[in-house]
């Protein structure tokens, strides 16, 4: 079985999964996180399989530039772009990254502390 096979955000992207979308374009998917760490809580992904941003090169500029312009319009779209949301993208296993697929976490609906911990 192929990475991208495999991999539970591409199978999510490709529609194999179910998950209903919150935001979705040529290039991105953005769907609700299943354990919310925040009220709202949204993961914005790649349709394309990009391991992290850290293992992105050149080529995924663009997509890596789609990704952050949904992230702004998903955050509009839920009516939190006013009061603020977070955008996290956790990049390796000390950061946190447990699915191996660029993603980025858009957090708001609540005050969030800094640092995140």
């Amino acid at each position: 079985m192929s990475p991208t096979e495999a991999c539970i955000f591409c199978r999510i992207a490709r529609g194999e999964l179910g998950v209903a979308f919150l935001y979705e374009d040529a290039d991105i998917v953005a769907f609700a996180d299943t354990s919310p760490q925040a009220p709202v809580h949204v993961l914005v992904i790649p349709r394309r399989h990009i391991p992290s941003l850290g293992a992105s090169g050149p080529e995924d500029d663009a997509v890596i530039g789609r990704l952050l312009v949904a992230v702004r319009e998903i955050a509009r779209v839920l009516g939190v772009a006013e009061a603020g949301y977070r955008t996290v993208l956790n990049t390796g296993a000390d950061a946190g990254q447990s699915v191996h697929h660029l993603h980025a976490h858009v957090l708001a609906g609540r005050r969030l502390h800094w640092p995140p911990g």
